[in-house]
């Protein structure tokens, strides 16, 4: 079973994290044998915040309950409110994941947060563009490990852009194994060009009685 913890916080950008929490949270194209996805929300408290669209979230949990093991993720969604220090926090437990084999996925601001600890000096890893985290983490030393790239994977880490989010969920959920191999490839190339050839191919890849296949 893998838990899967997403980090919520202000203004978090509410759809970097539509495509891959819909996905681990429906299982609605998951392969017969996948592996169960828990998905919970995580904060420094259980206060509720408010997204950049408005919503608010309750979240599930704190950090402290986070469970560190391989078969965790924990991503990071991006935020105008990174540069708050009471952060650091959640990123010294990415630390604790990334140091223990677990899966840590950070998209746009959370890559800053990221590198103003370090944790992208020796990893190959991508964000908002070449110079991006120059700009905002002074700290930051792994030019020479960026990827100018919508997202990039890299083991149990996956960066991505503020314009990666479908790549970033594909890496994602390809790293948990929860879809067949021609379904992931199917539903990405689907919701990257909006081709109905691909939607149909999508529903030919899935296992019989999930009530989604085509006649």
């Amino acid at each position: 079973m893998y838990k899967v913890y997403v980090y919520v916080l202000d203004t978090l950008a509410d759809w970097e994290l539509g495509y891959v929490t819909a996905e681990l949270n429906s299982g609605r194209f998951f392969k017969r044998d996948a592996p169960h996805v828990t998905l919970k929300t995580v904060s420094l408290s259980k206060e509720p915040v408010r997204t950049m669209g408005g919503l608010t979230i309750v979240p599930d949990c704190i950090i402290d309950d986070m469970a560190v093991s391989e078969t965790s993720m924990l991503l990071l969604p991006g935020a105008d409110t990174w540069n708050d220090p009471k952060h650091g926090a959640v990123i010294e437990k990415a630390g604790e994941f990334l140091s223990s084999g677990a899966s840590v996925c950070a998209i746009c601001g959370a890559t800053v947060a990221l590198a103003n600890f370090g944790l992208l000096d020796q990893r190959p890893h991508t964000s908002n563009g070449p110079g991006f985290l120059e700009m905002f983490s002074p700290s930051y030393k792994g030019q020479s490990f960026y990827i100018d790239k919508p997202s990039v994977a890299d083991g149990s880490l996956i960066t991505a852009s503020s314009v990666g989010a479908l790549l970033w969920a594909k890496q994602m959920i390809e790293r948990l194994g929860v879809f067949r191999s021609d379904t992931l490839e199917s539903w990405y190339r689907y919701f990257s060009t909006g081709d109905p050839e691909h939607f149909f191919a999508l529903m030919q890849t899935l296992p019989s009685g999930n009530g989604l296949e085509t006649p």
